[in-house]
């Protein structure tokens, strides 16, 4: 089959090193420019290690491992009052994401077409085939669409309607972003929750660096939405009660060149298939960064996908099969994680 792939992080990757191994075309399709080198630690659960393994990356991942130690729990002004075991937030193997989303792209640029700097802006399908149109490319006809475009997937609301009908929001937002370690963290975590608010301070990779983040409760996911001069303005408020680092770490928000705001959300959808086009990782059923199972729920969904598509024709009759089989037998998984999605947040305050 002619498939093509939307996002290029790990779900998107991931699916296609399968699809290539089974004889299919691929092309992954990426809105920015090159591989992204962006985001913190992701973690490894599970069978997910047996899919690494499977593409001959696991001691290439393992050689990334963040070795963290541990993350102490503080109170309002910075006294230890416990501890959490480093598989609380690392799970059984941490590495920073841009490195997993390098290893991703080196094992599979040689096999698969990537198109950066480009976006879907319209699918067409019939029982024979998937029109795509792009924003700066010309049309393309493909057997089959995938979309592993995250949470707020292009590929979804093109197919299945508006994001507010499938993302369910957690209660809780935040900032994170990247400052010097003046804590002195050696693979190591901060952690103070409150009603409401939560603070996780940690360094890993980079020992004189600390990844900081604030999170508070919020009814809405639109603040995603908003400009940056406004969300830091929202954290500046949930938090200025507080002393301790939090005044300093206020200072240094304004002044990070990777901040990030984001929303504790989840999707939830009936199905994930409809026709020609599917969804893979977090753009069919994130269970919010909160679950720890993001990375791994993402590596599992694309080697089930592939593997069902194995057995079944190409045509649309084959094609609705192969989804039918792959949902039905990682729902409970997804439903698992997205449980503890929900737990985890409401333990940091939402």
């Amino acid at each position: 089959m002619n498939i093509l792939i939307s996002g290029a992080s790990v779900a998107g990757p991931a699916l296609a090193y399968w699809l290539h191994r089974q004889g299919h075309r691929v092309t992954v399709v990426e809105r920015a420019p090159a591989p992204r080198d962006s985001g913190y630690a992701v973690d490894f659960r599970g069978r997910a290690f047996e899919v690494l393994e499977g593409m001959g990356i696991l001691e290439e991942v393992r050689g990334h491992d963040t070795r963290m130690r541990g993350t102490d729990l503080v109170d309002a002004e910075g006294r230890v009052t416990g501890e959490l075991p480093a598989e609380a937030f690392a799970g059984e193997l941490e590495v920073p994401k841009r490195d997993l989303t390098r290893i991703l792209h080196r094992v599979t640029e040689g096999d698969v077409r990537y198109v950066f700097g480009d976006s879907i802006s319209a699918l067409t399908q019939d029982g024979t085939g998937v029109r795509v149109e792009f924003e700066n490319h010309e049309p393309a006809e493909y057997d089959l669409v995938v979309g592993a475009d995250g949470v707020y997937s292009t590929v979804r609301r093109l197919a299945f309607g508006p994001h507010t009908d499938h993302v369910r929001h957690l209660g809780m937002s935040g900032v994170g972003f990247t400052t010097a370690n003046h804590l002195g963290l050696d693979r190591r975590g901060v952690l103070h929750s409150a009603p409401g608010r939560a603070i996780y301070l940690f360094s890993a990779a980079e020992p004189d660096r600390m990844t900081v983040s604030l999170s508070f409760a919020t009814d809405s996911p639109q603040l995603d939405l908003l400009d940056r001069a406004t969300q830091e303005e929202l954290v500046r408020t949930a938090f200025a009660d507080f002393g301790w680092e939090v005044p300093r770490l206020l200072k240094e928000m304004g002044e990070a060149e990777d901040l990030l705001f984001s929303s504790a959300c989840q999707v939830e959808m009936d199905r994930w298939s409809t026709g020609r086009v599917v969804l893979v990782g977090d753009a069919g059923y994130c269970a919010a960064p909160s679950s720890g199972m993001g990375t791994s729920q993402a590596l599992i969904g694309a080697h089930d996908l592939a593997r069902r598509l194995a057995e079944h024709d190409g045509d649309l009759a084959g094609l609705t099969a192969a989804f039918a089989a792959h949902e039905r037998e990682l729902r409970p998984y997804v439903a698992d994680n997205q449980r503890h999605g929900r737990e985890a947040v409401k333990m940091l305050g939402g």
